[in-house]
């Protein structure tokens, strides 16, 4: 999947109006379905996402939900036409009322239908390793790299990425979405799925605004440091003093504003 179509266009200039097409972002809806003993199938939800790694976006849901712990819980992946069905095994911890959403998820929203945020990271929330730190230049290097790395923002400039790196700022992986809450997902995915380690010795860098639950996975996956772009809200700092993130957003070449953990962070 390319992650992006056509779409025809009448542009307005001074000149008049030509007809062309531009490239858009792809964004269509995935289902996730999900199948326990206990519980039988259950939808948790659908999602607006771009197409492609639908299995390692539902993967880092489930994870990122505390559904799951590793890809060892999962008996099965069935991968159809906008729709995943993932089969469980008794090592999964699946509760239909609390996992299951009431609304489609849009790609603006990674929360949206749950009746409730307060277990979200009450009994699976991850230690953050403290022998990591950065400098200024390791954002600025970060942040050039996603940039350059970011194949369907250059051709569209209608998606987010979040990406893993170094203390360097060196990239170890990015994905690219519609959505900032499934290009996370398919990052944690990516690692659970080559059963490789998450969170010591890398930090979360993401696109857009470091909202709630974009804190909330970095917190789950383990990452100790996570970087935005864009602004923080009240819940995303507060959330992330809570459980002692590095949170610094308004990245910048020469700048970056560190609402909470300091501490990881050299001059």
């Amino acid at each position: 999947m390319r992650g992006f179509e056509t779409r025809d266009i009448a542009k307005l200039t001074e000149d008049g109006i030509f007809r062309s097409f531009d490239l858009v972002t792809s964004e269509s809806p995935l289902s996730i379905i999900v199948e326990s003993h206990n519980h039988g199938r259950h939808e948790l939800g659908i999602t607006m996402r771009t197409e492609g790694h639908d299995n390692l976006l539902s993967i880092g849901f489930m994870y990122s939900e505390g559904i799951i712990s590793s890809t060892r819980d999962i008996d099965e992946m069935v991968v159809g036409d906008n729709q995943i069905l993932v089969k469980l095994n008794d090592g999964a911890l699946f509760e239909p009322k609390q996992h299951c959403r009431r609304s489609t998820v849009t790609s603006s929203c990674g929360i949206c239908g749950r009746s409730t945020i307060s277990n979200g990271l009450a009994d699976f929330y991850n230690e953050l390793d403290e022998d990591m730190h950065i400098r200024l230049e390791t954002v600025a290097k970060c942040l050039n790299s996603v940039i350059e790395k970011q194949e369907i923002f250059s051709k569209t400039g209608g998606s987010h990425a979040c990406a893993s790196f170094s203390c360097d700022g060196t990239i170890d992986r990015i994905f690219e979405d519609v959505g900032r809450h499934n290009a996370f997902d398919k990052l944690v995915g990516s690692y659970l799925d080559g059963e490789e380690s998450l969170g010591p010795g890398l930090g979360a860098f993401v696109s857009g605004r470091a909202s709630f639950e974009l804190v909330q996975k970095s917190i789950r996956a383990g990452f100790p440091i996570m970087i935005a772009v864009g602004a923080p809200s009240t819940l995303a700092v507060d959330l992330a003093k809570e459980h002692g993130l590095t949170l610094g957003c308004f990245a910048r070449d020469q700048s970056i504003t560190i609402f909470s953990g300091v501490r990881r962070i050299r001059d």
